[in-house]
């Protein structure tokens, strides 16, 4: 059985979007490109021909990696979702242990970005947080040492 891929709805349209450009547009482009340094003669000492053709191989990956993902992706809206126990989706307001208030939204693997807030469900303080409730304490185990938290909100927006 193929294992799902969890993600926002944000996220799926946003592989989406890479997909599609890549094939409508890097693939083209980079054919045109091999074509291009294929007029000019010999291909052993053909430095466009040889950097074209690496770069086709990492779109060809790239999609192949996109379609796997997209036809796994198990599309998640957490406005559909309620509680105060954390899921994937979840908007949570953490208090560490200065009562410094830091808002994460837990997201799938691809979708992550720390600087925007977004958390992936796999990452140390995903895992941590998953299932957990409101007013719960988290220990973490993070490259900086341990971290505590407690959950003070569990919002699905």
């Amino acid at each position: 059985m193929t294992e799902k891929i969890p993600m926002l709805v944000s996220g799926f349209e946003s592989l989406r979007t890479e997909l599609h450009r890549l094939k409508s547009v890097d693939r083209p482009a980079v054919v045109r490109a091999i074509e291009e340094a294929r007029a000019h003669g010999d291909l052993s000492e053909n430095a466009e021909y040889h950097a074209a053709k690496e770069k086709q191989g990492l779109i060809e990956a790239r999609v192949m990696e996109l379609e796997d993902q997209l036809s796994r992706a198990e599309v998640i809206d957490p406005t559909t979702l309620k509680g105060d126990k954390v899921m994937f989706g979840a908007t949570i307001t953490l208090l560490d242990e200065d009562d410094k208030s830091t808002i994460y939204q837990i997201v799938g693997v691809e979708e992550a970005d720390v600087k925007q807030g977004r958390i992936s469900y796999s990452s140390p303080i995903g895992r941590a947080l998953i299932g957990r409730s409101v007013g719960d304490e988290v220990e973490v185990t993070t490259p900086s040492g341990e971290k505590y938290f407690e959950i003070e909100k569990v919002d699905y927006r």
